[in-house]
């Protein structure tokens, strides 16, 4: 079974356990933007991965999404960012760089400054790093956005927090799906749920290996790794699914994604 892994700092605490304690028989691990990984799971050359959340309302057919687990935040996250020349209210007519590496963290600044700021900005696609050579302002996600900065950002402003200002909502960013069509995989796909479980315990019993061995992996990140992963939540509360809902309405409404009437959850 092919298995995604978002080779961001924000999923490593999932597969800290798979590996570097005890690697799963069965699979080939993949790792890759969210965005490749959201082509790849569409076009079943995955099986099993996180996604973005905006990737799962395009493909709803095809994926049903596990029930215990998703990438979200409570407001302030620190790795979604709007980094601008101007304050944001002035951003209509201007051109807005777009990291294409998640479809989530689009669609969501698209509605913040459509609904909550009534702007009307020029979109365009942009490289994931923290620059703002040609565009007006930009959206940086993941490691991108924790790096060390190469130049003065006059203003920068955190998605979730926005988010949790202007809805009440928390963000959930990323899901966790499997294809309709992999249920060969059953017990495989049970075995990195209960991998998955195991490495999450981890986080909380023994937080100083799993923190170390994130910085080893991913070793340009100048945010505390520590105090980030207080800030993002693994678990698929109902909270967060309500949340999640809210989001997809809102998307919907302003034509940005296609309607999810229900959240199609796997089980077996």
């Amino acid at each position: 079974m092919k298995l995604g892994y978002i080779n961001y700092l924000n999923c490593f605490p999932f597969y800290y356990h798979m590996f570097h304690i005890q690697p799963l028989s069965g699979i080939e691990v993949v790792p890759a933007y969210p965005s490749q990984l959201n082509m790849m799971l569409k076009s079943g050359a995955l099986h099993m991965s996180p996604i973005s959340s905006a990737a799962y309302a395009e493909a709803q057919q095809d994926l049903q999404l596990l029930p215990e687990f998703c990438l979200s935040s409570i407001g302030y996250v620190r790795s979604v960012i709007l980094i601008s020349k101007k304050p944001i209210e002035m951003l209509s007519g201007c051109t807005v760089g777009l990291s294409q590496a998640s479809q989530t963290s689009v669609v969501l600044l698209k509605i913040i400054l459509q609904k909550f700021y009534g702007l009307t900005p020029h979109y365009t696609s942009s490289d994931p790093y923290p620059v703002l050579h040609d565009v007006d302002a930009k959206l940086v996600i993941g490691n991108e956005a924790m790096m060390h900065e190469t130049e003065p950002l006059p203003y920068i402003y955190d998605l979730g927090d926005l988010w949790l200002q202007k809805t009440g909502y928390p963000v959930v960013f990323a899901v966790f799906a499997v294809r309709k069509d992999a249920t060969r995989y059953a017990d495989i796909i049970d075995a990195v749920c209960a991998s998955y479980r195991l490495s999450l315990n981890e986080l909380i019993k023994n937080p100083y290996d799993v923190i170390e061995k994130a910085r080893q992996r991913y070793p340009t990140i100048a945010y505390d790794i520590a105090h980030y992963y207080t800030l993002l939540k693994f678990e698929f509360t109902n909270e967060l699914k309500k949340a999640l809902l809210y989001y997809y309405s809102l998307a919907w409404e302003l034509h940005l994604l296609p309607k999810v009437p229900s959240l199609q959850l796997y089980g077996r």
